[in-house]
């Protein structure tokens, strides 16, 4: 019987294990992306334009990175109902990885100067949208009154 625990318990440890390694390969994945990012555009003049997409970028992806943070191991590719995550940005808004992913986008635009590139932006922004409802239904079933309270006082 004590065999079938530490099986568990490792197996739980292996997961927990897992999804810290997955965190860290994102975020490792966007820094590398953001250097080759800004690799490409090095002697681009800057324009007033260019700079607020600098600005909306950093802040974009630092606040993404403290709600990666914050999520812990609640992060997931399909909708799952681990915890409830109520602290820090959470507490004001629900999807703080959808609205700072989308802020990092669009910095993206305007430092690039390519604005037919916001027809992405918008349909990426459709398709968070359409994902926070699918995440929404998997969490009111689990937390019920919890996630509604929850729901009725934060932003997105």
């Amino acid at each position: 019987m004590p065999e079938a625990n530490d099986s568990t318990n490792n197996s739980g440890r292996n997961s927990s294990q897992g999804r810290v390694i997955s965190r860290w390969l994102r975020i490792l994945l966007v820094a590398a992306g953001a250097v080759t990012f800004f690799r490409l555009y090095p002697k681009q003049p800057m324009t007033p334009v260019r700079v607020a997409g600098i600005c909306l970028m950093i802040s974009g992806l630092a606040l993404w990175l403290v709600a990666q943070f914050q999520l812990g191991d609640s992060f997931s590719v399909q909708p799952k109902a681990r915890h409830l995550v109520t602290h820090g940005i959470y507490s004001r808004i629900r999807n703080p990885i959808y609205v700072f992913s989308t802020i990092l986008l669009v910095g993206a635009v305007l430092f690039t100067e390519r604005f037919g590139m916001l027809v992405i932006v918008l349909a990426v922004a459709v398709m968070q949208v359409l994902r926070t409802r699918a995440e929404a239904k998997v969490l009111e079933e689990k937390f019920g009154d919890e996630y509604r309270e929850y729901r009725r006082k934060t932003w997105f």
